[in-house]
């Protein structure tokens, strides 16, 4: 299997010689959900807008979280308008460490798209090489025929999570005062699940890229991610998780993702929210 990641330099090169991957812009961040205005402004020379709060999640009911993963058809439509057709390279990049980018990346994978790759430093990685940009809209014509699967596999239910460090390692890769409780400003209850431990996706990073695989390795190991542990992550609303997705495949571990993650959790009667900065140190209910 190819590397989840591409380089600035080696995506220039594709698209020099004639062989340009499918780019998906993904711009997106918590208090600036909408990136469209900013990609119209300048994007990767054919690249295609992603609208992740409506085409990578759905909104509905609340009670299933802030983005739930999309159904199969939903998504679908979504990758054939954005040009996608089987045996298609895919990268996708954001602005902001690549945290909606990975989640374009494992809805496209788990979905059964071979080949999905990640801009590695993003937009910013791209212009400290002086590459080019484009501006207006990107609409491909003919649109895609990409055939999805529906996503089963990799995922944790949220009855799964709450079971999961009584066999695994379960990590909240939110910040450290979200994870402790300290601060909420987006969910219903501070806290974390019980059991959890904290490994913020951003340690992954240095300078806006991915670390090396072995020091990811040496973080996950840090946490708790021996030799033969299941690991599943979960963050506010289920996009950051799949950034440390991104990193475990990177460094060769397996990292099954919650989608509901706590924003689904917080709203859920009957569950318990551990506070302070030890996985269970105390509980309260939910």
């Amino acid at each position: 299997m190819p590397s989840p990641l591409i380089s600035p330099t080696e995506l220039a090169g594709l698209i020099r010689d004639g062989r340009p991957p499918r780019l998906l812009d993904v711009r997106w961040r918590l208090d600036r959900p909408e990136g469209r205005p900013d990609y119209l402004d300048g994007h990767l020379p054919g690249a295609v807008y992603v609208d992740l709060e409506h085409e990578l999640a759905r909104r509905d009911d609340p009670r299933e979280g802030r983005h739930p993963l999309p159904p199969r058809a939903q998504l679908q439509a979504a990758a054939r308008r954005w040009g996608i057709r089987d045996g298609d390279t895919v990268v996708a990049y954001d602005d902001v460490h690549s945290v909606a980018a990975a989640r374009a990346w494992w809805v496209l994978t788990r979905s059964g798209v071979r080949d999905v790759r990640v801009l590695d430093g993003g937009l910013r990685g791209w212009l400290a090489e002086r590459l080019p940009l484009e501006t207006g809209d990107v609409l491909p014509r003919p649109p895609g025929d990409v055939v999805l699967d529906e996503i089963t596999e990799g995922i944790a239910d949220i009855d799964g999570v709450e079971e999961w460090p009584d066999h695994g390692l379960l990590l909240d890769v939110r910040a450290p005062e979200r994870y402790r409780g300290d601060s909420e400003p987006l969910d219903p209850v501070g806290g974390h699940i019980p059991g959890a431990v904290n490994l913020p996706t951003t340690v992954h990073l240095e300078a806006g890229k991915f670390r090396s695989p072995d020091e990811i390795r040496a973080q996950f190991a840090a946490a708790g991610a021996a030799d033969g542990v299941a690991v599943a992550a979960y963050c506010g609303s289920g996009i950051a998780a799949t950034h440390t997705a991104l990193a475990g495949a990177l460094a060769g571990i397996d990292v099954v993702v919650y989608p509901g993650s706590w924003s689904q959790w917080s709203r859920s009667r009957g569950r318990l929210a551990a506070v302070g900065p030890a996985p269970s140190l105390d509980v309260v209910p939910v």
